[in-house]
């Protein structure tokens, strides 16, 4: 059975990748949906929504952090791979109670049942860079 947090971030997923395409979405109304149609799923709503609007409310600042870490054009990322990289971007920077190593994890599993056949090993890296290169991270601004 997935913990409640695995599933607040496959929601987030979700949520960050309809928000990715289209940029119009009403952030309140689609986090609402997603959690109705997911109400059989144990679900940390609380979790879901800090961490749905922590990347978008800092979006900017995480593809700058994401973009001094990876080799690849940020656009030309899958929009799997960019949500998961946010996500986890901002768990890095901002949710200091969460261990790297389940940052990197749950990273990995959510690229092994959303992304590519081998995002899992390319998200592995890049949050690997990410952690290793956190203390040149400017956390004021974030």
């Amino acid at each position: 059975m997935k913990s409640k947090r695995r599933k607040a971030r496959e929601l987030a997923i979700q949520v960050l990748y309809s928000w990715q395409i289209s940029k119009k979405i009403v952030l309140f109304e689609t986090e609402k949906y997603v959690i109705e149609q997911n109400k059989k799923y144990s679900l940390d709503k609380i979790y879901f929504h800090k961490i749905v609007t922590g990347v978008i409310k800092n979006i900017f600042y995480i593809d700058k952090i994401i973009k001094k870490n990876i080799s690849k054009k940020k656009n030309r990322l899958d929009y799997i791979e960019q949500a998961i990289l946010r996500l986890a971007s901002y768990e890095i920077i901002k949710r200091l109670d969460i261990p790297y190593k389940v940052i990197i994890n749950e990273g990995i599993e959510l690229a092994k049942i959303y992304g590519s056949n081998k995002s899992h090993k390319f998200i592995n890296s890049i949050l690997d860079k990410i952690i290793t290169n956190k203390n040149n991270i400017k956390i004021k601004n974030f």
